[in-house]
């Protein structure tokens, strides 16, 4: 029985990393993209499997969410249930495809302007 639940459970082990390999979202998924913008700017968004997010703007006391899909060019796009001011509707960057670790830190750039990024793990 031991050996059967080991087998099992490196079975497991195994397909959730081919899963993260196929995936580059996967390591986002439970845990936080912190994105501050080039005004200081910090917003939080948080990706789920099921293809929905959410995010919030805490200086500006703002949520938003909606739905997001990985194009066949390799783009992240956000569809936002709620328009927001200056954002296109959907939003893509590639960026976003670019599989990280918790406790990643990197710059992007999208809609001309260039954003700093953290991934912390949890929800925050």
């Amino acid at each position: 029985m031991r050996n059967l639940v080991l087998a099992l459970f490196a079975a497991l082990s195994i397909s959730t990393a081919v899963q993260a390999a196929d995936d580059p979202m996967a390591s986002a998924y439970g845990n936080t993209l912190v994105i501050v913008d080039a005004n200081g700017v910090e917003s939080h968004i948080m990706y789920s499997a099921d293809h929905s997010f959410k995010g919030t703007v805490p200086s500006a006391d703002y949520n938003y969410k909606g739905t997001w899909a990985m194009g066949a060019d390799g783009k992240v796009c956000r569809t936002y249930s709620e328009t927001i001011p200056g954002v296109p509707n959907p939003d893509c960057d590639a960026d976003a495809a670019v599989a990280h670790a918790v406790g990643d830190a990197w710059t992007s750039s999208n809609r001309g302007m260039t954003y700093k990024i953290t991934l912390k793990s949890g929800a925050n």
